[in-house]
This record gives C-alpha cells, sequence and structure tokens, in this order.
C-alpha cells in the first residue's frame, strides 16, 4: 500500500556530482520524518541525512558540507544532492520515510524503505 521509489544513482568520477531522489505513494496521510542511508560491502549500514517535516536536517560527519537533503511536501518526495563525491561515498543508497496513515479501521504509524539504488564513485 506504500511504495519509495527511488533513482538518480549511477557511475560518477570522484569530485563529481549526483542528485537522488526518492518518492513515496500509496495510502498516505503524512509523512514525519525522512532520510537516507547507505549499505557498502563490508560495512555497517550508515546514516547519511535526515529531514524533518519543518525541515530541519542532520547530516553524517562524512558528509557535511558535501550532500544537501531536502524534501517536497506536496509531492512526498526527498531528496539528496551529493557533491565533491569522494570514492568512500559508494554504496547503495536507501531512503526511509516514517508514515502515518489514517483509514476506516485505524490508525498506524511505521517506517519504509525504498529499493536502493547504486552509488558508484571511481575513475
Amino acid at each position: 500500500q506504500v511504495q519509495l521509489v527511488e533513482s538518480g544513482g549511477g557511475l560518477v568520477q570522484p569530485g563529481g556530482s549526483l542528485r537522488l531522489s526518492c518518492a513515496a505513494s500509496g495510502s498516505i496521510f503524512m509523512i514525519y520524518d525522512m532520510g537516507w542511508y547507505r549499505l557498502a560491502p563490508g560495512k555497517q549500514r550508515e546514516l547519511v541525512a535526515i529531514i524533518t517535516r519543518g525541515g530541519s536536517t542532520n547530516y553524517a560527519d562524512a558528509v557535511k558540507g558535501r550532500f544537501t537533503i531536502s524534501r517536497d511536501n506536496a509531492k512526498n518526495t526527498v531528496y539528496l544532492q551529493m557533491n565533491s563525491l569522494k570514492p568512500e561515498d559508494t554504496a547503495v543508497y536507501y531512503c526511509n520515510a516514517e508514515i502515518l496513515q489514517i483509514t476506516s479501521y485505524g490508525n498506524g504509524k511505521a517506517d519504509y524503505w525504498g529499493q536502493g539504488t547504486q552509488v558508484t564513485v571511481s575513475s
């Protein structure tokens, strides 16, 4: 009933840029926090950035000053602008959304995840 679809990944050279997007669709009343996580081979899942519904943001130290998270509440979409990319940014990036659903059967809040998009930074 709720689906998050990611796009924008790809192969770029060091110093290049990519913009990721993640659009939520389905039975959605409201989306609270949205965020981006990444998973690289041999590494633990890492929180990259989070943005609240009101626009407050937090970033991992490794991406501060290079990445920018934003959202369009009317489109239920979150973006991640990635500049000055480094090889260590290579990972599968997943978006996450905390979604409130209200139906005739009741209310519920849950986390949903995108399918993941590959970002590769290499010469």
